[in-house]
């Protein structure tokens, strides 16, 4: 049967590179939440842009001190689902793998393709329950539109669709790996963070959508430099305003309530006997599918 009830929108982002803090809005509460999974990467802030609350969480920490692979994403999702938060913004640079896109462009990815390396904890489910969640489309489109909208507001160049490659890093590609990439996957962007970012906020039941900075070519591109540090932040500083100022924008084109069926993602999820189920595990998970474990 399908749920044609409204819930009330609430707007989570997750800031990365060069967007740390949300400039230019009220800030009503810091939240220093435990979850499950241990902590997350820092306080969650509680802002107000115009009438609207959003709460903001800095992916890698206030002064960018933790790296892709040691982000404690299941407590970073869990956290703000804790706060009631519906849709998940997430703001990162990336690494441009299309002549098309120009540094300091913008993309909106609508696919995803995993080149991690399976240290990052991917999922909220194991230990005693089992769970699948669908992942044909990884980006929730109702905020895809919504943040494609708001960079045109902002005056952004921004590019709608491409797949997202998600690598482990520290290290940036080697020139084989960014020819394959280009090549076998059709990539537009390259990036450290949207895995398990995406898949988390799916079995949360939050909408996620992704505004990617190019910053670089990577390293395929002949008549260009190599990606750098230097070159990813210069780019970031510049565009940290017009970044900011999209999300503001994204904030007040929420709508008040949705029907999104990523918010019923895990309804059928759970494939776990009700019976076989722990205690500790339907502890652990009752925020996320408490509701489930109880017969209707």
């Amino acid at each position: 049967m399908t749920d044609t009830s409204t819930t009330p929108v609430r707007l989570g982002v997750i800031g990365g590179s060069g967007v740390y803090q949300m400039d230019g809005a009220e800030i009503v509460a810091e939240y220093d939440l435990e979850t499950p999974f241990g902590r997350p990467s820092d306080k969650v802030v509680h802002a107000r842009i115009g009438d609207r609350a959003v709460f903001f969480l800095p992916r890698h920490g206030k002064g960018h001190r933790i790296m892709p692979s040691q982000i404690n994403f299941r407590a970073n999702i869990h956290a703000l689902k804790q706060l009631d938060v519906t849709h998940v913004l997430a703001v990162s640079a990336v690494g441009i793998m299309k002549e098309h896109i120009k540094p300091g462009e913008m993309v909106v990815p609508d696919q995803l393709f995993d080149r991690t390396k399976g240290i990052r904890p991917s999922t909220f489910f194991g230990d005693g329950i089992v769970g699948h969640v669908s992942m044909a489309d990884p980006f929730c489109n109702d905020l895809r539109q919504i943040a494609l909208q708001a960079a045109q507001q902002c005056g952004a160049t921004v590019h709608d669709g491409g797949t997202y490659v998600c690598m482990e890093g520290p290290q940036f590609s080697t020139r084989a790996e960014s020819h394959f990439y280009r090549g076998a996957v059709d990539a537009a962007v390259i990036g450290m963070t949207a895995v398990p970012e995406a898949m988390l906020a799916r079995e949360a039941e939050m909408g996620y959508a992704m505004l990617a900075m190019g910053t670089d070519y990577d390293c395929w591109h002949e008549e260009e430099d190599d990606v750098s540090v230097e070159a990813v932040l210069e780019i970031v500083h510049k565009n940290a305003t017009l970044g900011n100022d999209i999300v503001k924008a994204a904030a007040r084109l929420m709508p008040a309530d949705t029907d999104c069926a990523c918010l019923h993602a895990a309804r059928h999820a759970v494939i776990t006997a009700p019976d076989a189920v722990s205690d500790e595990a339907k502890e652990r998970l009752a925020l996320l599918y408490g509701k489930y474990f109880t017969p209707s």
